[in-house]
C-alpha cells in the first residue's frame, strides 16, 4: 500500500468511524447508568430520516440536523418510559422500536418520494483545518472531513471528563452499579436513568443525520444497516470506557473501509467477506474473545424503589 493509499484509507476509515462513535458515547451514557438500551437502531434511523426530511424541505442542513433530533427523540421517550417507567424488558423494547420505525420510515419515504430513489438532498460541505490541511500527502485526504467528525472529537472528551471527574458521572455510575445505594443517598434512579436515555437519543440522532446529510447526502431506506449494534458491540468492545470504545470504533470504521480499499488496490476478495467483517468483530468483542468484559452491575436489570 502507496502513502497515498493509506492516507485515503485512514480518511475514510474516520469518516466511517465517527457515526459509530457518536451513537457509542451516548449508548456508554446509558449502559453506565444501568439501562441496554437496544434502539439506539432505530433512533440513529429515525435521525437519519428527520435530518434528510429536513434538509431536502427547507435546503438548510444545518435545519436538518434540528429536525433529526426531534426526530429521535419521541423513540428516546418511548424507550424510557417503557424501560424505566414502566420496568419492562429493555431487550424486548428496544427491538421493537427498532421494528416500528424501520417500518414508519420506509412507509413515509415512499409516501413523499414515490418512485425516486436516493433522492439529493443538501448536506454539511467538508473542512480542513489551516494548519493540518497542509500537512504533505495526509492534509487533504485525512483532515478534509464534515465538521460533524471534529465534533465528534469533543464529545468524546466531554464524555471522559464527564464520568471521571464530576459528581454527575458518580451518580451516573453509581446508578448502573448500585442503584439501591444511590437511592438511600436522596437521588432518583428513574430520573438518572431517564436523562442517560435523552441523552442516548440525542447523540444517535446526530450520528444518524451524520449518515444522511453529513456523508452521503441523501437518504435510502434502512440506511444505518445495523450500525446502531455495531456502536452497542463498540461499547462491550471497549469495556465501558471512553477511550476503548472510540478505538473499538476506529476498528469498525476500517474494517468497513476494506470493503472499498481491497478492491482498489487490486485484490480479489469476495465482497461478501468484506461485508461481513465489522460484524465479525463485533460478534468475537461480544463472545469475550477480544479481552474480559465487565459490565455495569445493573446492566438491563429494571429498579424496582
Amino acid at each position: 500500500m502507496t502513502v497515498e493509499l493509506f492516507a485515503v484509507f485512514l480518511g475514510s476509515s474516520i469518516r466511517l468511524a465517527v457515526p459509530l462513535l457518536i451513537a457509542a458515547i451516548g449508548e456508554l451514557v446509558s449502559e453506565r447508568g444501568g439501562v441496554l438500551n437496544m434502539s439506539i437502531e432505530g433512533m440513529m434511523l429515525a435521525g437519519a430520516f428527520g435530518g434528510a426530511i429536513g434538509s431536502w424541505a427547507t435546503g438548510s442542513p444545518s435545519l436538518g440536523l434540528l429536525c433529526g433530533v426531534l426526530a429521535a427523540l419521541p423513540v428516546a421517550l418511548a424507550q424510557a418510559l417503557l424501560t424505566v417507567t414502566l420496568r419492562a424488558n429493555q431487550v424486548v423494547t428496544g427491538l421493537g422500536l427498532n421494528i416500528l420505525v424501520l417500518g414508519a420510515t420506509t412507509l413515509a419515504y415512499r409516501e413523499i418520494f414515490g418512485a425516486r430513489s436516493r433522492e439529493e438532498i443538501p448536506g454539511f460541505p467538508t473542512w480542513a483545518p489551516p494548519i493540518l490541511r497542509d500537512i504533505p500527502v495526509f492534509g487533504e485526504a485525512v483532515f478534509r472531513q464534515v465538521w460533524l467528525v471534529y465534533a465528534a472529537i469533543l464529545v468524546c472528551a466531554a464524555a471522559a471528563f464527564l464520568l471521571r471527574r464530576t459528581s454527575l458521572g458518580i451518580v451516573l455510575t453509581a446508578a448502573g452499579e448500585d442503584p439501591r445505594t444511590l437511592e438511600r443517598a436522596g437521588v432518583s434512579v428513574r430520573r438518572v436513568r431517564f436523562g442517560a436515555i435523552l441523552v442516548t437519543g440525542l447523540l444517535s440522532a446526530l450520528a444518524g443525520t451524520f449518515l444522511s446529510i453529513g456523508d452521503i447526502h441523501t437518504f435510502t431506506e434502512g440506511m444505518t444497516n445495523g450500525a446502531g449494534y455495531l456502536a452497542i458491540a463498540a461499547v462491550i468492545f471497549g469495556n465501558w470506557t471512553v477511550g476503548r470504545t472510540l478505538l473499538a470504533c476506529f476498528v469498525f470504521g476500517a474494517a468497513t473501509a476494506l470493503q472499498f480499499q481491497l478492491p482498489a488496490m487490486g485484490f480479489e476478495v469476495p465482497n461478501a467477506l468484506l461485508v461481513m467483517m465489522p460484524y465479525l468483530l463485533a460478534f468475537l468483542a461480544v463472545a469475550g474473545l477480544v479481552g474480559r468484559q465487565t459490565a455495569p452491575r445493573a446492566l438491563a436489570v429494571p429498579y424496582r424503589p
